[in-house]
């Protein structure tokens, strides 16, 4: 089971590391696109909506399930130190200390990256509502 100590270790932290990377890529990528944008280059509303919302989603997957991802690397840490301790009978509470601490890295991690990315994409989808309303008040009515 020494496998399951780095796949908890180098794999779930390698994942959620590199989910980290693409929520905050998304996040810069759309925050550039709102920043150029001119509503005043679109002709109907669902076409503005189409290009203001592209990408929301990833950001909102990644935060929504960044803590499930963390949790599941703290119950397989939890399960490997159950594992050693039932193999191993009596063991020094610093090796069980060891297996919790990788455990809560796990959940902590997790949600370090989800924080940002709810507040990201909830700040992002925050703007592209005040652009698509910017867009109604510019054209005096909906046009769909």
């Amino acid at each position: 089971m020494e496998w399951l100590r780095y796949a908890v270790d180098y794999g779930i932290m390698g994942f959620l590391l590199a989910l980290s990377f693409v929520a905050v890529a998304f996040a810069i990528e759309r925050h550039l696109v709102y920043k150029n944008l001119r509503i005043e280059n679109f002709d109907d509303k669902k076409s503005l909506e189409l290009d203001l919302t592209r990408n929301l989603h990833i950001i909102a997957t990644i935060g929504s399930n960044a803590p499930y991802i963390g949790l599941l690397g703290t119950v397989l840490g939890i399960m490997l130190t159950f594992q050693t301790m039932g193999k191993e009978g009596f063991m020094d509470s610093g090796k069980i200390m060891v297996g919790l601490a990788l455990a809560l890295k796990a959940t902590a991690v997790g949600l370090m990256v989800a924080m940002p990315a709810v507040a990201a994409y909830n700040f992002l989808l925050r703007r592209a509502k005040v652009l698509m309303m910017q867009w109604e008040i510019q054209n005096g009515r909906e046009r769909v």
